[in-house]
């Protein structure tokens, strides 16, 4: 009798806890990286290089998928942020330019922006979640009075029986970002423009 109150105990903590993990919050430290390689274009130019991030929340969404719901993901722009332009000033460099924080007026500029970032819960087949990513980023080059605008987007539909922990989250998040610098900097109208 004994034995079998402890397992009913048991059972329900277990549920507890698992309930528990599901609604707790993610704070995730991203770190995409660019992988594609990127056209030549410069021949040692400085160019100055900003990163930004304009999302209006550093919310992206929830693991369940409920606006209401306390599991919330969340990346914060001030970690993210050093990431982008890390990734920015490797592009400009691999592109064959010299980047720069510093500006200066008759300086070409590359400003690379994250527009947004979204994770929401997608419409599964019965038994499977679904989460939808999405990632967008703008490159804006400055030459003289000309400026080129591209606007880069990556998305991602993942499919899972459990919800993916912070670990699985945070992957997925770098690859969905970096396929979108990857975008992003084999424009070759950006070196073009840069190069001028």
């Amino acid at each position: 009798m004994l034995g079998h109150h402890l397992g009913r105990l048991a059972t329900a903590l277990l549920a507890t806890l698992v309930l528990a993990g599901c609604a707790s919050p993610h704070y995730l430290q991203l770190d995409p990286k660019r992988s594609a390689e990127v056209p030549q274009a410069g021949s040692g130019q400085a160019v100055t290089v900003k990163a930004a991030d304009a999302r209006e929340d550093e919310v992206i969404g929830t693991r369940s998928g409920d606006a209401m719901s306390t599991s919330v993901i969340t990346v914060t722009p001030r970690e993210l942020t050093p990431r982008l332009q890390r990734e920015a000033e490797r592009a400009v460099r691999d592109m064959g330019f010299s980047p720069t924080t510093e500006a200066a007026p008759d300086r070409p500029s590359l400003t690379l922006t994250l527009q947004h970032l979204g994770y929401a819960r997608g419409d599964g087949q019965p038994l499977l979640g679904e989460a939808r990513l999405e990632a967008v980023l703008e490159a804006k080059a400055v030459n003289g009075g000309t400026t080129y605008t591209g606007t880069y987007t990556s998305r991602r539909t993942q499919s899972f029986a459990l919800r993916p922990n912070r670990e699985e989250n945070a992957e997925m998040l770098n690859e969905l970002i970096g396929n979108a610098l990857d975008r992003a900097f084999r424009d070759p109208e950006l070196g073009q423009l840069l190069a001028r």
